[in-house]
């Protein structure tokens, strides 16, 4: 792989993994990428898992994690397995262990996989900073290996299988110590444990690279793939996820982002979409992300990348650095990523239309009110608007349309890309050219090299080949090649049939692109009125009352998700487990019911001890269970109130804001 981290940035192909046996199933050497999730109910309960692990599997999951958190819980699994056998169940279980390596141990007897997170299998995080000499260091890995050897052994010996979890959120004093809070201190965690491992001969692992931060696990796992590569030879099969996505539209588009990039890349062999929903509601996500991969290996081809520019590509993969642009009017340079909102197929558009986008027009005032995701500009086709517009939107209309428009400050031309490379005029106002990448490679280098002294020129770039961002970043890369330094707006057509499908589709391939420092701004349409809320067949399609609406809160969620533009509040919510001391889902929406109106505020709602306080470290405060009826609060890492009672437990957090000066009083709509 030349040191990089996957086969191919043009041809999609899945990368090389070793396989590996869980139960029945094979899982990594080409097979099928693998569906999974996890039970919420506490494990003693043996009927309410027994029951919830039947639903997950009829649902579609082909591994179904339950967590052990001590001794008795572990024990517990040999009864659960042995009841679903008995009703013809045999998916294998997976039992999900964290500070425990006895319970571990015992469940590597029982279970058909367990999962280990190396940031707290063995090391305690106290957030304290170690100060190691190499000697010191080497001491602590002695240590390590001391402890995890005897469950190696034992999954040996048993032909258990193992997944070494790292999550971002925990690790371990010693990792931060010395790696810091970053990518390669995960890929190190997990590379501890694994060369362990390899020293005994086992090699039926996984290996996964968590974090609610969809940037942090796409670099990590990146990372891992190449350090593998580099250090082994090979690479072991990858469970991807992001952590704590949270529920809903934001749970689903952030889960997209961070999954769906790796795999555009054909890296993955098994998903577990984490929501705080129930976990049977998960497959179905699941199952509309893999979906996408089935029949991706006969592609519109991509124009390759010589060898020459494999190995000197012109961004890092590995870390964010957004790609260099001049400044068109607020597009482009150091400006936030700008959302389009597509009105060209509306018959007519009215000032009240422009509600569904952020603006809302007040006639008593005759001012106009704008929320905090208003679109920036507007996409007419060959309609002009015959009312005022907001100061802050602008319109981009068809060419022929833009000549017959009087005010040329409000209103820019779009042109195709034969229409532009026949266009004389100035191309130092502003203006626009919509393309798509996978026209003939000829065509697309005469474009660029218009582009390359055109001032005032916004590149608008989709593709519609079914490898949509492999085609769109080879442009993007071929711009960055030729230092050509115009604004790109990252355009996405949908005509999938579900919300969810929807969803997905915009943010993987524009998630993705934005995530590596691709994209001035985001392009939305679909081919979609509304979908009625099914829940029938375990699907939890999202209502869309208004189009305009759903691709406008879509686009911003999508910059949300990537950190490139900070519109609202975000939620880091775990997806609940047997551990959970409290009802996530209603506890969740009340929160999100009270502070959805503090924009860039990040609030993470845990549902334990266990891993809530690592876990959430990306967060500006916390909400941690602590005991049954029982939350802790948290600023940053820091605990600021133990044990309140739940029931004031919402308002003891607005309080907390408000101390905090962040807290501001919400506005009626």
């Amino acid at each position: 792989m030349n040191g990089k981290y996957c086969h191919s940035l043009t041809e999609y192909t899945r990368l090389k993994t070793k396989e590996v046996r869980i139960g029945n199933l094979l899982l990594g050497n080409g097979n099928p990428i693998r569906i999974q999730t996890m039970t919420t109910t506490d494990t003693m309960d043996t009927e309410a898992t027994v029951a919830q692990t039947i639903r997950c599997i009829e649902a579609g999951a082909e591994l179904v994690r339950i967590t052990a958190p001590s001794k008795k819980e572990a024990e517990n699994l040999a009864v659960i397995k042995k009841i679903l056998n008995e009703r013809g169940y045999h998916t294998p279980l997976v039992a999900d262990i964290h500070f425990t390596p006895n319970a571990a141990e015992i469940a590597a007897r029982i279970v058909e996989k367990v999962r280990v997170n190396p940031g707290n299998y063995i090391d305690k995080k106290k957030f304290d900073f170690i100060e190691y000499t190499d000697a010191a260091y080497a001491a602590e890995i002695d240590r390590i290996r001391e402890r995890f050897t005897p469950l190696v052994k034992i999954c040996k010996e048993h032909g258990t299988a193992m997944r070494i979890g790292t999550n971002h959120g925990s690790l371990s004093d010693r990792i931060m110590s010395r790696y810091g809070d970053t990518p390669i201190g995960m890929v190190e965690s997990a590379m501890e444990f694994l060369r362990i491992a390899r020293d005994e001969s086992y090699h039926q692992i996984i290996l996964s690279m968590k974090s609610s931060n969809p940037q942090v696990m796409v670099q990590a796992y990146r990372l891992l793939v190449q350090q593998m590569d580099e250090e082994f030879g090979e690479c072991y099969p990858l469970h991807l996820g992001v952590t704590e996505a949270g529920d809903g539209e934001d749970g689903r588009i952030k889960s997209a982002i961070g999954i769906g990039t790796l795999l555009e890349d054909g890296i993955g062999d098994t998903i577990r979409v984490s929501l705080t929903e129930d976990p049977e509601f998960e497959i179905p996500v699941c199952k509309d992300i893999v979906k996408r991969y089935n029949d991706r290996t006969g592609h519109t081809p991509v124009q390759p990348l010589s060898e020459q520019e494999k190995i000197t590509l012109p961004y890092s993969p590995f870390e964010y650095k957004r790609r260099g642009t001049h400044e068109v009017s607020n597009i482009g340079s150091n400006h936030v990523p700008v959302v389009v909102a597509d009105y060209m197929k509306a018959e007519s558009i009215t000032a009240n239309d422009l509600s569904t986008i952020g603006y809302r027009y007040d006639p008593a005032t005759d001012k106009w009110n704008i929320g905090d995701a208003a679109a920036d500009y507007i996409y007419t086709g060959s309609k002009l608007l015959d009312f005022y517009l907001p100061g802050t939107l602008q319109v981009i209309c068809d060419y022929a349309t833009w000549q017959q428009a009087e005010d040329k400050a409000k209103y820019h031309p779009l042109f195709q890309v034969n229409e532009y490379l026949q266009y004389t005029g100035d191309t130092n106002r502003p203006h626009f050219i919509f393309t798509n990448a996978d026209i003939d490679w000829q065509t697309i280098q005469q474009l660029l090299k218009k582009l390359a002294t055109a001032k005032g020129a916004v590149l608008c770039i989709a593709s519609k080949c079914t490898h949509t961002l492999a085609s769109v970043r080879r442009v993007l890369i071929e711009l960055q090649q030729q230092h050509i330094q115009c604004p790109v707006i990252l355009c996405g057509e949908n005509k999938n049939k579900t919300v969810d499908e929807q969803l997905i589709d915009f943010a993987t391939n524009t998630g993705g692109l934005l995530l590596d420092g691709f994209g001035d701004g985001i392009w939305l349409w679909n081919h979609m009125k509304q979908v009625e809320n099914i829940k029938a067949t375990g699907r939890t399609y999202l209502e869309v009352k208004n189009n305009h609406q759903f691709l406008n809160n879509t686009a911003f969620s999508i910059l949300q998700a990537t950190r490139t533009r900070i519109s609202k509040t975000e939620y880091i919510s775990c997806p609940s487990c047997g551990r959970t001391l409290f009802d996530l889902q209603e506890t969740t929406a009340m929160i999100r019911n009270a502070t959805n109106h503090l924009k860039g505020v990040k609030i993470a709602i845990m549902g334990c001890i266990v891993n809530g306080p690592g876990e959430m470290a990306d967060a500006d405060f916390g909400y941690v269970g602590s005991g049954p009826g029982k939350i802790t609060l948290y600023k940053n890492k820091d605990v600021v109130k133990r044990n309140v009672p739940s029931e004031i437990a919402v308002n003891e957090l607005i309080q907390l804001l408000k101390d905090n000066e962040v807290w501001i009083e919400p506005t009626e709509a």
